[in-house]
């Protein structure tokens, strides 16, 4: 094992670096929290793929793969449908808004009454999505090094806050580049064709498993329905992605880069599915269905691959893991904690802003570790998380960029009235029930457009300052504190 352990310690190392060549570089608002929205097509389409496949896609769409057979890869597949849906059809648009959170688009659409609502409960999905991320990371050093679980999870945490607190969006970026392509070589390069030929190939594989493991649909009509409504739409509206989408320089990259990081998840999907399936071969009576990565990656690779396909594992959780860290502080500093003390003062230049940055990226890491550590079940929290964001914020998300006729009130009842059903019902039904965000969903629907008929239309004034934004007019300058070329 010493030379797996070597492989995971330059890659730890290797992250911390970045970080420190990352605070060299991010000098202002801008370049902290959206790496200057300048970043080409290659490394936006690697950085976006990066963080919409984390632990859960890695890890979870193998334990899907080896307990449903090819039909596990739904969850990670939907995945790539939202990703996909997002660059075609909104990420131009969102790009040319030039804001920092979702948040300040729907102030920007509504006119200045909606944020700190809707900030609350993306600061709330932004969290827990850290949070489930974080846990992950027991499941990983717990095979690498037999480590408890505590320390487990405050060690690979620190490091995601180390490097993130330091250079911000940038040290993101340059980590999340890292860890595509070791995602990329560990997974579907190296840990595919092995397990594959492990089982015996597909062959083999058909011979030894029932047929529905080879079922596309075999997981199930209404499980898949429910990944579409979570994991679908979620990706059009979270705050982790809509701040990558900022981070594009121009129209073409935001559709083209995301286009190509959707279609890698499609790929990816499917290969966390073969290879769960072949764990099954290999493997039939596992206590746990999530144990499959690590059994098979720990007993049928060999030395220094294993280190590599761990690191690959790793690094989809650090790279989730980082991209909503920086996601629940900026909600948390510039939607929440700006408004409620009041306007920045205009005293308060762009180095001061980023150390206010810098500080809410701590605070917000401690909190994630801390509640990583006092919580036990990944998959409950992550339900919370999703169905807050999807019942609460799709509908006056959605609704401010397609219907001209949505009004603030409607917005704010909305988000009032579907995540107050989400909750009531998630503690009726129980947290991993499909009522929850299906009912908070019709019912944030219905009242989006019955308060907004019921309501004033929105100020002309308002409207046309938006349809400037959208058309990229009107959008506040930004310029980098030194020039630098931009990232291909």
């Amino acid at each position: 094992m010493a030379i797996d352990y070597t492989v995971i310690v330059v890659y730890l190392a290797g992250m911390l670096a970045m970080g420190w060549w990352g605070m060299r570089r991010a000098r202002s608002k801008s370049e902290f929290l959206v790496a200057g929205r300048r970043l080409g097509p290659a490394m936006y389409s690697g950085t976006m793929a990066a963080i919409v496949l984390g632990g859960a896609s890695t890890i979870g769409g193998v334990g899907l793969g080896y307990k449903y057979g090819l039909s596990g890869a739904w969850m990670v597949f939907t995945i790539g449908l939202g990703l996909l849906a997002l660059s075609v059809f909104f990420s131009a648009r969102i790009a040319r808004l030039k804001v920092y959170t979702v948040s300040e688009m729907l102030d920007l659409r509504y006119g200045g009454r909606a944020g700190v609502i809707s900030g609350v409960v993306m600061w709330a999905y932004t969290l827990m999505l850290a949070v489930t991320s974080t846990i992950a990371y027991a499941t990983i050093f717990d095979v690498l090094f037999d480590m408890n679980r505590t320390l487990a999870i405050v060690l690979g945490g620190s490091i995601v806050v180390a490097y993130s607190t330091l250079g911000g969006m940038w040290s993101i970026t340059l980590t999340d580049m890292v860890q595509f392509v070791v995602k990329t070589i560990g997974v579907l390069l190296l840990l595919l064709p092995i397990a594959v030929v492990k089982a015996g190939g597909f062959s083999e594989m058909r011979a030894k498993l029932p047929t529905e493991y080879f079922d596309p649909l075999g997981i199930g009509g209404e499980t898949i329905f429910t990944y579409v409504l979570i994991y679908t739409f979620g990706m059009l509206i979270g705050q982790d992605i809509w701040q990558r989408v900022f981070t594009a320089r121009s129209d073409r990259t935001a559709r083209l880069g995301g286009t190509v990081a959707g279609t890698y998840c499609l790929v990816y999907a499917v290969a966390g599915a073969v290879i769960g399936t072949a764990a099954k071969v290999l493997y039939p009576n596992l206590a746990s269905a999530d144990d499959a990565f690590a059994t098979i990656v720990k007993d049928e690779l060999p030395v220094g691959v294993r280190g590599l396909v761990l690191a690959a594992a790793l690094a989809a959780v650090m790279s989730t893991s980082s991209g909503a860290l920086i996601a629940c502080a900026t909600v948390a500093n510039n939607d929440i904690w700006s408004r409620l003390r009041g306007a920045v003062r205009r005293s308060e230049g762009e180095h001061d802003e980023v150390k206010g940055n810098r500080v809410f990226i701590l605070i917000m890491g401690v909190a994630v570790i801390c509640t990583a550590i006092a919580l036990n079940n990944v998959v409950e929290a992550l339900t919370v998380a999703y169905n807050l964001l999807v019942g609460g914020l799709l509908v006056p998300i959605l609704g401010g960029l397609l219907w001209k006729r949505g009004t603030a009130q409607g917005a704010l009842a909305a988000v009032a009235v579907g995540g107050l059903t989400v909750v009531g019902l998630m503690a009726g039904y129980g947290i991993l029930a499909n009522e929850p965000v299906y009912l908070g969903l019709t019912a944030s629907l219905v009242a989006y457009v019955a308060v907004s008929l019921a309501t004033p239309a929105t100020d002309a004034a308002v409207l046309a300052a938006w349809r400037e934004r959208l058309a990229g007019r009107g959008a506040p300058e930004e310029t980098p504190s030194e020039p630098v070329p931009a990232p291909q």
